[in-house]
């Protein structure tokens, strides 16, 4: 509260010694008192013969006025660890007293009353408070920052390509999780000892097949540690790919084919092991169909011989044989030359029936009559 004080200083002059109240202490009357006490002063002035000096207060009237900025607080006003009890304060000078409302950062109402208690803070109630103080003649507000420190939760990781990971190609894993302080983030691959990177981001570059295996990644700051997992599969490239199919294929080959000719080689014996009328046949009806009459003349040379050819010609009358098929359409005519030599001794009947089987036969294609 303000107010106005209207100080009065009475005092006479004379000869006599200076006499004050004690300490010189303003006075503070009513209105009726300062009246009576006015009028004990002139009083005491007339009659007097010594110098009185009165100094007394009196408030004229009462000032009212708006708060005055807030004052906000913390305690404690160290740094804040997640679980522990919070405590915030807003003070602020006004006429008539202030109300106070406490505000998070999107204006949302969540407490009224000069003093605001977390009993275990979590990291969700970390941010920018704002207390407002009221009254009829006006508001202002006043913020304060509240950062709650926790352990980084457990991370999140990926990789990219999300799809299947091919020999030759470049592949980015990532990593991040919520902490504060912010976390420092290493990379590990299972069973090694050494990291394999540091940061939020771990990229490999020309990616093999060794390459594959159980990554993780390891978030820590100075409140804790946490760590998360994902697995590589790198499978062969393309061009690998067709090398083995291709070496595949020729091993195929290299298998199949002496089985293919071992069967081949087998069925095609089998086939010439079968009976040769089979073969005979076929000859003998393809030369069927072509051939119509037929004359047929044997050749006879005789080892002995050394007559002309034309001298020994027989007649072919007596040796010829005229047959006719079962259609009765066709004629085959047999005509039989012998050609003999000349021989010292004479010839029997089975000497030449010996050299019977040295016969020639010459085919006379006879166009058939139409």
């Amino acid at each position: 509260m303000e107010q106005d004080w209207l100080t009065v200083v009475l005092a006479t002059q004379s000869p006599a010694s200076l006499k004050a109240l004690p300490n010189r202490n303003m006075l503070s009357f009513p209105l009726l008192t300062l009246t009576l006490f006015l009028l004990n002063v002139i009083k005491n002035l007339i009659f007097s013969q010594i110098t009185v000096v009165y100094h007394f207060a009196y408030p004229i009237n009462n000032k009212l006025y708006p708060p005055k900025v807030p004052s906000v607080s913390v305690s404690p006003s160290a740094e804040i660890v997640e679980g522990r009890s919070v405590n915030l304060s807003c003070s602020s000078d006004s006429n008539p007293a202030a109300t106070y409302t406490w505000y998070k950062e999107n204006k949302t109402l969540i407490h009224e009353g000069e003093k605001m208690y977390f009993t275990s803070i979590r990291p969700e109630n970390r941010g920018v408070y704002y207390c407002k103080s009221q009254n009829q003649y006006g508001h202002v507000f006043s913020s304060v920052s509240v950062d709650v420190h926790y352990p980084p939760k457990v991370p999140s990781v990926s990789v990219s390509p999300s799809a299947e990971i091919v020999e030759g190609s470049s592949v980015t894993l990532s990593c991040s999780s919520d902490s504060n302080p912010a976390a420092n983030y290493t990379w590990y691959k299972e069973n090694e000892d050494s990291p394999k990177a540091s940061g939020q981001i771990f990229t490999i570059i020309n990616i093999r097949p060794e390459h594959s295996g159980n990554y993780y990644c390891e978030a820590q700051n100075t409140r804790g540690r946490q760590n998360s997992t994902l697995q590589l599969t790198v499978v062969a490239g393309a061009w690998r790919m067709a090398a083995v199919l291709t070496v595949t294929a020729f091993a195929l080959a290299l298998t199949l084919i002496p089985v293919l000719l071992c069967i081949i080689n087998k069925s095609f014996s089998r086939w010439r092991a079968e009976p040769g009328q089979r073969g005979d046949n076929r000859e003998q009806s393809g030369l069927a169909e072509q051939e119509d009459d037929l004359h047929y003349a044997s050749v006879q040379f005789s080892k002995h011989n050394k007559d002309a050819v034309y001298s020994n010609i027989a007649s072919s009358q007596p040796r010829r044989h005229v047959e006719e098929t079962k259609g009765g359409g066709q004629t085959v005519e047999y005509a039989a030359i012998t050609f003999t030599r000349a021989s010292t001794g004479p010839r029997t009947r089975s000497q030449e029936a010996a050299e019977e089987p040295s016969a020639l036969y010459s085919t006379v294609n006879k166009a058939r009559n139409k």
